[in-house]
């Protein structure tokens, strides 16, 4: 290793001195030449040299002397050269003014001298000009003027000088194919002239383009040739590259690459301080957690984003960054805040639109051969050092009057645009405060619906205590008073018993509905499933009603099975309470209830059958409603129409169904159905 470093050491200051010699050798032969042509050709070689190593400066001194004997002599070819190369000097030192001058003079004297490959030399430096400056459309058409002939030629240097100027000014157009193609040809190029810079630059746009036509693959695949080839671990060049490759590999799931590269760069960027790259970094981190469902870290990393995207102006990353909060929001149920950040998205995406739009001109992707019809002629071009001013009072007029139109015009758009400005800022304060009163009163609705279903239940809850409740408690109190009185003999007593006891049985199931019906209705009720054993839960309920079935002179068939149900015991217990105490209610003496269940579809089914009075088509439909549908049973019993509603809900809460079948004089059958495990 150490001997292939000496080598490339000793290559560089091998050539380094032979540049030397060559330019200390040229130096020496010019100074001992003659005033003539060959000493112009000598000092272009010099020039040609000095240029190579970037001594520009000295390189002037030599073109200032040599444009003068050139002048002298008027040597069209020599003039016509050193006009070019002080162009491409002045271009190298982004002075774009002189440099246009230069290029445009040079090509004068080339289109004289028919000099094709000066032409094409001039077209393509005039072309790499307007595409920094960003006359993407005009810098086109210079570079495709001078491609040809280069290619004729094959002159590598100017062609890679050319190809990337195509591909820039493609890309900036977005005619993407286009500029992928010349991309292309540029690093076939550069890779033959092992130009590091060229080919990274290369590899990162064409990394680009095939991500804008959704090739991630081929994205992928060039930004880690990237990495292959950057052996010396740059931060510059990671910094900038994984970012982009972690969202390339988000874009297949892969999550384990994404996460690898992110973070990288994500920490190369922050020890950089680079804001664009850590915005891109930040942005696709957040988009990686908001899919894995980390939300808060999504956030926090969105959030940081933001603030950077507003401060760099970066407007794609502030869109990506709206429209990934959007989703966040959205996940986390924050609809309101989503609406906001959904508008964001649609008006700066809007802004975008419009300004494209307003930019956008016809642009002639394909050489228009009149595309420079305003070539300078060779009789405009200044051969000597001084030519007459024409009538230079009359310039200062008319420059001075464009001065002051200029003034008054500028000043007028100023007051226009502030006045602009603040009808827009006073138009979206005023939207904005439209959506926080729209956002209140829909809360405020939410609010009024809410306390008014809860006034509905307040009302019914104390009609029901005042009425049925009431009724129970007051029969119930009045056995008691005439038993302290000693109004009641013991065989009256005797005979009061069974009509106490069905008294205190309805005023507790009654009271046990109203709890449990009105706790559903504050929507405070929470299953706690666990496996139980029905049977079991039958056994216990028969035994609370077993007196009131015999007093009644009905008949109970117990069919019911040892199995088990996935669900909330107390609340079945309250369902098989309530299906009993109607099975009882409607029945006559001589009926039957019958108790059963059985298993169907990995489910449980039980049923509460009895040969009662039945109920009518019309009146099956308002069972399971939420009101207070009731009828007295076969002895005058009364009920709140709440045991129903409230077997429905609770039902329901436990993954089940609840159905009747029923026969006006024939009888009822009510079936419920519970789940055996867990529901996945």
């Amino acid at each position: 290793m150490r001997k292939v470093i000496t080598l490339i050491v000793y290559l560089f200051i091998s050539i380094s001195f032979s540049q030397t010699n060559d330019i200390d050798s040229l130096s020496i032969q010019l100074a001992y030449q003659n005033q003539d042509s060959l000493k112009v050709d000598t000092s272009l070689k010099l020039i040609k040299s000095l240029y190579k190593i970037n001594d520009y400066d000295r390189a002037l001194k030599y073109i200032i002397e040599s444009e003068k004997l050139s002048l002298n002599l008027n040597y069209k070819k020599g003039i016509a050269e050193i006009t070019y190369y002080k162009a491409l000097i002045y271009a190298q030192k982004n002075d774009y003014i002189n440099a246009t001058s230069g290029y445009t003079k040079s090509k004068a004297l080339y289109t004289a001298l028919k000099d094709t490959l000066g032409i094409a030399k001039v077209n393509n430096g005039i072309g790499l000009i307007e595409i920094k400056r960003g006359n993407y459309a005009k810098g086109l058409q210079f570079s495709l003027a001078a491609i040809n002939e280069l290619e004729k030629r094959h002159l590598i240097s100017d062609l890679n000088l050319a190809y990337s100027n195509l591909a820039k000014a493609y890309y900036n157009v977005n005619a993407y194919e286009k500029a992928l193609e010349n991309y292309l040809k540029a690093l076939e190029n550069q890779e033959q002239l092992n130009d590091e810079i060229g080919i990274n630059e290369s590899h990162s746009k064409l990394a680009e383009l095939y991500s804008l036509k959704n090739e991630h693959r081929k994205a992928i695949e060039y930004y880690e040739k990237i990495i292959d080839r950057n052996t010396s671990n740059k931060d510059s060049i990671n910094g900038s590259v994984f970012p982009k490759l972690g969202g390339e590999y988000l874009k297949f799931n892969d999550y384990n690459n994404a996460t690898k590269y992110l973070v990288k760069g994500l920490n190369i960027n922050r020890r950089r301080n680079s804001k664009k790259d850590l915005l891109i970094a930040l942005n696709n981190l957040g988009d990686l957690n908001l899919q894995q469902d980390r939300l808060v870290v999504a956030e926090k990393q969105l959030l940081e984003a933001g603030d950077i995207a507003k401060s760099i102006d970066n407007k794609t990353e502030l869109l990506k960054h709206y429209k990934l909060m959007k989703s966040l929001d959205s996940t986390k149920e924050r609809f309101d805040k989503a609406f906001l950040w959904q508008r964001e998205y649609y008006d700066l995406k809007s802004k975008l639109n419009r300004i494209e739009k307003s930019t956008q001109k016809p642009i002639e992707l394909e050489l228009n051969p009149d595309f420079d019809k305003t070539t300078t002629n060779i009789n405009d071009v200044p051969i000597s050092r001084s030519q007459p001013e024409e009538n230079p009072n009359k310039f200062n007029l008319i420059f001075y009057g464009l001065l002051a139109a200029l003034t008054i015009v500028s000043t007028f758009l100023i007051l226009i645009y502030l006045k602009r400005n603040n009808n827009i800022k006073y138009t979206q304060e005023l939207e904005e405060k439209n959506i926080k009163i729209e956002l209140q009163n829909e809360a405020f609705s939410e609010q009024t619906k809410h306390l008014e279903n809860v006034n509905n239940v307040k009302d019914k809850l104390f009609s029901i205590v005042s009425h049925d409740l009431k009724d129970s408690l007051s029969s119930i109190n009045g056995f008691i008073d005439l038993l302290k009185d000693g109004s009641l003999s013991r065989e009256e007593f005797d005979n009061l018993i069974p009509e106490l006891s069905e008294n205190a049985n309805n005023a507790s199931l009654l009271l046990f509905n109203l709890l449990n019906w009105s706790k559903s209705q504050m929507q405070s009720l929470e299953p706690k499933p666990s496996l139980f054993d029905i049977q079991e839960v039958f056994e216990n309920k028969v035994k609370l009603i077993e007196q009131r079935i015999e007093n009644k002179g009905i008949s109970l068939i117990d069919h019911s099975l040892r199995d088990f149900a996935y669900a909330d015991r107390s609340m079945f217990e309250i369902v098989v309470q309530n299906l009993l105490a109607n099975a009882l209610k409607f029945c006559k003496n001589g009926d039957t209830i019958t108790i059963s269940n059985h298993i169907s579809n990995g489910s449980c089914i039980i049923s509460v059958a009895d040969t009662g009075i039945g109920i009518s088509k019309d009146n099956i439909e308002k069972l399971f409603q939420n009101s207070s549908y009731t009828t007295v049973g076969t002895n005058n019993e009364k009920g709140t129409g709440l045991g129903l509603s409230i077997c429905k809900e609770l039902v329901e809460l436990n993954n089940g169904k609840i159905w009747v079948e029923s026969k006006k004089d024939v009888g009822s059958t009510f079936y419920v159905q519970l789940p055996k495990s867990k529901p996945s």
